[in-house]
């Protein structure tokens, strides 16, 4: 795996440290008055997701690791287990429904999904970025109300509330983004 300096860390890279894997989620690059230049680097814990602030100074070397991403397909869940198929191979591999944490309710039968592996570990589950669900309820639509920023609740099929605008009725279908888990357009 390629060792890279502690000033070369961008947001989105996954390293190795203190025998962990981490995302850097954020990274900010200071030059104090005295001393020498570092990175403030915010890294979140692939494996349980705990955050951790770190600063690298640029003679630090850190291993960067690449992660393998496959398209795999959803199948079915069973005791708290998602089941999902390789599309190219066709073997399946049972992950838990805590890793797709609060957007578990997005996943639908047969969505393919991108998986991130690091060896033969499953580390995070990837979403469509957008979803289409059905309105099961919300207000009635009220002619002539076209305020601009003002919406109202909905309930969708899977559970999940969301803010739609005030021309968006029951029964319609929504496109919703998973990664904000907010009304993006209609179907």
């Amino acid at each position: 795996m390629p060792k890279i300096n502690g000033n070369e860390i961008r947001p989105g890279n996954i390293l190795e440290h203190n025998g962990g894997l981490w995302a850097a989620v954020k990274v900010d690059h200071v030059k104090p008055g005295k001393g020498g230049a570092f990175a403030q680097v915010e890294m979140k814990n692939l494996r349980n997701g705990s955050k951790l602030n770190e600063r690298f100074r640029s003679a630090d070397k850190v291993e960067r690791v690449r992660l393998d991403q496959k398209d795999q397909q959803f199948l079915f869940e069973t005791d708290g287990m998602l089941t999902f198929m390789d599309s190219e191979t066709y073997d399946q591999i049972a992950l838990p429904a805590e890793l797709l944490g609060e957007r578990r309710p997005f996943l639908q039968d047969g969505m393919t999904v991108h998986i991130e592996y690091y060896g033969e570990e499953a580390l995070n589950v990837t979403l469509p970025q957008k979803v289409t669900c059905k309105i099961v309820e919300t207000e009635p639509v009220v002619k002539g109300q076209t305020a601009a920023n003002s919406f109202k609740p909905a309930l969708l099929d899977n559970g999940i509330r969301v803010m739609v605008p005030p021309f968006v009725g029951q029964d319609e279908e929504i496109i919703v983004n998973t990664e904000t888990m907010e009304y993006a357009e209609r179907a």
